[in-house]
């Protein structure tokens, strides 16, 4: 394998609907919370809040410094499901609701567990929980539908 390989991410091979199992547990996945992150993907989603981007405004607003935005949080729980069910998974829906805000400095770990599966669409249902220094950062529930084979 040449050096430039090496350093190449393999891609994962998608899962298949019969391969999982209410009950499975996704491997965890840290994400450092870094102040480039939060203004970056704020900047990214074309969300200008000050909140997210000045710490001195984010204060006077009453937070203690500036915070992830919402669609950041969203983006983050599907690449954490896609990451675990493949590329030919299809993402069919996300619900989330946030609650401690991640503040620069902080981690947010990403868990998940198969809570429900549907034979008659393929569609597998993943409770999604990412936690920080705070507590529970983001909370819910990601459907994504699995093929019946695998791809190649």
């Amino acid at each position: 394998m040449s050096p430039a390989q090496e350093d190449t991410p393999a891609v994962s091979a998608t899962r298949t609907y019969d391969e999982v199992a209410v009950g499975d547990v996704l491997p965890d996945l840290t994400i450092p919370v870094t102040r480039t992150l939060i203004v970056a993907t704020a900047l990214a989603s074309r969300d200008y809040q000050d909140v997210h981007h000045d710490p001195e405004l984010a204060r006077e607003r009453g937070s203690k410094d500036i915070f992830m935005n919402i669609l950041t949080s969203n983006g983050l729980v599907d690449r954490y499901v896609t990451g675990w069910a493949g590329p030919a998974a299809v993402v069919k829906a996300i619900r989330i609701r946030l609650g401690a805000p991640n503040h620069p400095g902080d981690t947010m770990v990403l868990t998940g567990t198969v809570t429900a599966k549907s034979d008659a669409d393929r569609d597998v249902d993943i409770a999604v929980k990412g936690t920080n220094g705070l507590g529970a950062h983001v909370t819910g529930t990601v459907t994504v539908c699995l093929p019946g084979e695998a791809t190649p």
